[in-house]
């Protein structure tokens, strides 16, 4: 059958795939991290945002060693079953590792390692599907936080603004985001300029 010439979408992007060497190295970093350290905990994650949970990691550096990645690697790495587990009772830990999860590895005590991980939490705008914890509404009239450069990208949002003598006008009421509902786009944008 002859070659079709018709248009076909070629990617441009020149992103290698991680491989099977990849994944071996990872296994063999995980079952060395159940030699070097005492205990392991299997810590749970949602919405997380990569330069913190750095900052986190970086207070952990000189005792603890952290895994994220592919459950089904890390879950090979310490032994599905019985019969492969590398040390005994860590299949019981593999079977733990669902969805948005991770490996940490420590000496340190079990209280220490709870108390850092209860006591750390890290603020950060909303993201678009997030539910909204409370409701946000802007009141007609001017709005002293926003610059005049900023109306156009209100406007953009759906916000009822107009300039009035280099200051932005709200022209009516506009609920931003209601209690309990999820973020539109829009609404995590405005939050992110309106908060700042």
């Amino acid at each position: 059958m002859p070659k079709s010439k018709r248009n076909r979408p070629v990617t441009l992007s020149k992103t290698k795939k991680k491989g099977r060497e990849h994944k071996e190295n990872v296994v063999n970093a995980i079952r060395e991290s159940v030699e070097k350290y005492d205990s392991v905990y299997v810590f749970t994650f949602e919405n997380m945002r990569n330069l913190k949970f750095k900052e986190f990691r970086d207070q952990l550096k000189s005792s603890s060693r952290f895994f994220l990645g592919s459950n089904k690697v890390m879950q090979v790495a310490l032994g599905r079953s019985v019969a492969d587990e590398i040390r005994p009772g860590l299949h019981k830990i593999s079977k733990l590792l669902r969805g948005d999860s991770g490996l940490c590895f420590t000496s340190l005590p079990k209280e220490e390692v709870e108390r850092l991980f209860n006591e750390y939490e890290d603020y950060d705008f909303a993201r678009t599907g997030s539910i909204a914890t409370e409701k946000v509404e802007l009141n007609e009239g001017p709005l002293d936080q926003f610059t005049h450069e900023m109306e156009p990208f209100l406007r953009k949002q759906g916000m009822p603004v107009r300039l009035n003598k280099g200051v932005v006008e709200l022209v009516s009421d506009f609920i931003v985001c209601e209690e309990g509902k999820p973020l539109s786009p829009e609404a995590a944008r405005i939050l992110v300029v309106y908060w700042v």
